[in-house]
């Protein structure tokens, strides 16, 4: 009979399925939050358990949902990468939405509320499912639920700027859906196959014989194009600022932190699972992947220090650490992508952190953007300062925090490849480029303006936004505890994703 805690990941997709449909029912936005928020939570914890069962047990498993048994159907699969990478976006999730929470019932019009509850658990459950499925349609399928959702997340801020960022960011969107499907559709006809073991075989077994050799290439770059696209690998990421940049604080925060993360995980399960690394490396997919991801940390990078609205400033560089995957990615070892995916986690945590903290400080500012207009604002909201300041230094690359490991991870995996000093160079540049625009941001934010500066700015300043925010002080708690504990106990962390990339 099956462990109890192998229906687990099932469960935690059907709950949040469930959960929007009921969502949809509430009156209250406030109640739809409050549920949206545990199912979150009780995601995560089911997660914890999958994760310590295959982790103890050094295993992954298969279930088979529907009646339909391999090599047709659809199915899950679940090992200790999996369910660490689920259990961590539930639990950002929560935070996201809890740090965010004031923002959100500012921007949102009350009677709207409840359906951007529906569409943050369409968002779990699209998320859960990119990053467990075994099956290549299924995975598309959520794709596609994962892009509506999030159009309605930038869209919920309902303004025209938002409306015209949602427009761009719906038609990159569907371009990269309709590439991935096309490519999708024609690997299909030449294997047969849409379940991923079955899907291997058949693509080890092209690769060796030289059969359809084209096809199988043409279909590979699809696929890797239209998910590169979703990530916002550069050049492809111009509808990225608008779009997190100007929605609300815990819409840009999921966005940012994890929306991008579940194309990037079903990205690297393919190449992990289905074409294997050396045949991508062998058909020169990785030397692009490698190339476009040294060129999104440095203009990703650049785009940061042009900009002085601080949300635009942190989705530009999300550009750039979207840019550190895929350049983990594109140095096609296993400990590339043990890199990427322990990078997956830090930016996961890091990126809602400042997001969030970014609304605080210009909620406690007169809700103004510019780094200008924040000078000081640390000081009136200090778990913001402080929070807003950790986030800042990871993404640097300072030692104790997440990012600094990341950092030192991918510059070890470049080491035993003939790409060593490229690599090497471009980690080094980007880390001071993160510095030219982040240490700013910070100087700003804690550096007082003139008596008389800061007197009219409090001047726009509602004596609510200056009452302290309990659940973004919780949140930010949370997100600042699991950057240094990445920092700090990261040994653990990278044990179960290299057995989970073994076992996957």
């Amino acid at each position: 009979m099956r462990p109890l805690v192998e229906n687990f990941p099932f469960l935690s997709i059907f709950l949040a399925i469930v959960a929007g449909i009921l969502c949809a029912t509430l009156r209250r936005g406030a109640l739809a939050y409050r549920l949206t928020l545990a199912v979150a939570l009780t995601a995560a914890l089911l997660n914890a358990a999958v994760l310590e069962y295959t982790y103890l047990g050094d295993l992954s498993f298969t279930y088979t949902m529907g009646r339909f048994v391999a090599p047709y159907g659809n199915a899950i699969k679940c090992g200790p990468l999996q369910a660490l990478l689920a259990a961590a976006f539930c639990v950002v999730l929560a935070m996201s939405l809890v740090g965010g929470r004031r923002d959100l019932f500012h921007d949102v019009l009350p009677e709207k509320q409840r359906f951007y509850f529906v569409m943050v658990n369409l968002l779990t459950a699209a998320l859960l499912a990119l990053t467990y499925t075994n099956d290549v349609f299924t995975g598309y399928v959520f794709i596609e639920i994962c892009t509506i959702a999030s159009c309605a997340l930038v869209m919920a801020k309902d303004n025209g700027p938002n409306l015209i960022a949602t427009i761009r960011y719906l038609f990159m969107s569907l371009l990269g859906s309709g590439l991935f499907l096309i490519g999708l559709a024609l690997l299909n006809s030449i294997t047969g196959y849409l379940l991923m073991p079955s899907l291997a075989e058949a693509v080890a077994e092209l690769a060796q014989t030289g059969r359809y050799h084209l096809p199988l290439t043409v279909s590979i770059g699809l696929i890797v194009g239209g998910l590169g696209i979703k990530s916002a690998m550069f050049p492809f990421h111009l509808w990225l600022p608008d779009a997190h940049g100007g929605a609300t604080t815990a819409s840009s925060a999921m966005l940012s932190g994890l929306v991008l993360k579940g194309y990037i995980v079903l990205l690297l399960t393919l190449i992990v699972r289905v074409f294997s690394l050396e045949l991508m490396a062998e058909m020169g997919v990785m030397n692009v992947i490698l190339a476009f991801g040294l060129l999104g940390m440095i203009f990703g990078s650049l785009g940061a220090m042009r900009e002085r609205h601080i949300k635009r400033m942190l989705a530009y560089s999300s550009v750039a650490q979207i840019g550190y995957i895929f350049m983990g990615m594109g140095l096609g070892t296993m400990a590339g992508l043990t890199a990427s995916c322990f990078h997956i986690l830090v930016h996961a945590c890091c990126k809602p952190l400042l997001f969030a903290c970014a609304g605080r400080l210009s909620a406690v500012s007169g809700h103004h953007k510019s780094l200008r207009n924040l000078r000081g604002s640390a000081f009136r909201d200090i778990v913001a300062g402080l929070g807003f300041t950790v986030g800042a230094l990871s993404m640097i690359g300072i030692p104790l925090f997440g990012g600094f490991v990341s950092k030192l991870y991918f510059a070890s995996a470049s080491l035993p490849t003939n790409k060593t000093a490229l690599t090497l160079l471009t980690i080094a540049l980007s880390t001071v480029l993160n510095a030219l625009y982040y240490v700013p941001a910070l100087l700003a934010i804690w550096v007082r303006p003139p008596a008389e500066e800061e007197k009219a700015l409090l001047a726009d300043v509602a004596p609510g936004d200056l009452v302290a925010d309990r659940p973004f002080t919780a949140a930010a708690a949370v997100l600042t505890a699991g950057i240094f504990a990445l920092g700090i106990f990261y040994h653990p962390v990278l044990n179960v994703i290299e057995a989970g990339l073994r076992l996957t």
